[in-house]
């Protein structure tokens, strides 16, 4: 296949049954599996090509034909970064997308690294989410939180920010922010508290201190509850503080996305 000027003969994978195929699958369905190989799998085409950009490695890439005729650009930084690609067919691309519109550029990347608690800068702006649910609502926080120029995101639990889900509705923020992840979000906390970052947690409770009231910091960790029950007792119980967002309608909370969006831009303006 001539692409971009460069000789190149991709094999091409027609089966499902195919072992390539079948961990790209296994990848987007398991999120324990995700965290058992250290990798993830990528749909989209710009998504893709800003992996590669971005300097995410790129294990195998999977393009239909129709891909690389439609997106030359973003073809072109994935095969440059990939170990090793395929062309996929029409068919199997519609099998194995995730989405209703596949644009038939596929990846399998490893996964980034965490960065390290003690790199947890104290003079930082985290937004830290506790056992957060949704795949999407996680992702819309790490595009919010990118947008905003925070420091970066504390996941305590929940979903991962490799699910299909997130990563389509971070449009590559997640890729980008730094992120770490928890399985002791109280424990993390308490070491930022020490570090003289100032903890809040954030609740629709009325009691608790107006977001545009709270003391400013230069360090500060602000924690976002889960969808359905809101932030754990045991986190709440090791901040320095509780937030609210005033609320002036009949709906007693936001969505915990557009909570989290109210919130960092209170913590950055």
């Amino acid at each position: 296949m001539l692409f971009s000027g460069v000789n190149m003969e991709f094999e091409k994978i027609s089966s499902r049954s195919n072992e390539k195929i079948k961990l790209f699958q296994h990848l987007s369905q398991s999120a324990s599996f995700r965290r058992e190989t250290g990798l993830f799998a990528l749909e989209g085409a710009r998504i893709c090509s800003d992996a590669a950009i971005t300097g995410i490695e790129i294990k195998t890439a999977f393009f239909t034909v129709e891909a690389l005729r439609k997106y030359p650009e973003y073809a072109d930084a994935v095969i440059k970064k990939a170990e090793q690609c395929f062309e996929i067919t029409h068919d199997l691309c519609g099998r194995i997308s995730d989405t209703r519109g596949p644009q038939g550029i596929f990846c399998i990347c490893v996964q980034r690294k965490n960065f390290d608690e003690q790199n947890l800068c104290e003079n930082g702006t985290y937004i830290a989410l506790d056992n957060m649910q949704d795949p999407s609502n996680l992702g819309a926080v790490l595009r919010t939180a990118e947008a905003f120029g925070l420091s970066g995101v504390l996941v305590g639990g929940g979903c991962d920010i490799y699910n299909p889900k997130a990563l389509r509705a971070a449009m590559g923020s997640s890729l980008r922010i730094s992120v770490l992840t928890t399985s002791n979000l109280p424990s993390l906390l308490i070491f930022a508290s020490k570090k003289g970052m100032l903890t809040v947690a954030s609740t629709p409770d009325s009691s608790a201190v107006c977001v545009k009231d709270m003391p400013k910091r230069d360090g500060i960790v602000c924690v976002i509850g889960n969808e359905g029950s809101g932030i754990s007792q045991e986190v709440k119980d090791v901040c320095d503080m509780q937030i609210t967002i005033p609320m002036r309608g009949r709906a007693e909370s936001l969505n915990a996305a557009a909570a989290a969006a109210v919130l960092m831009w209170e913590l950055t303006k």
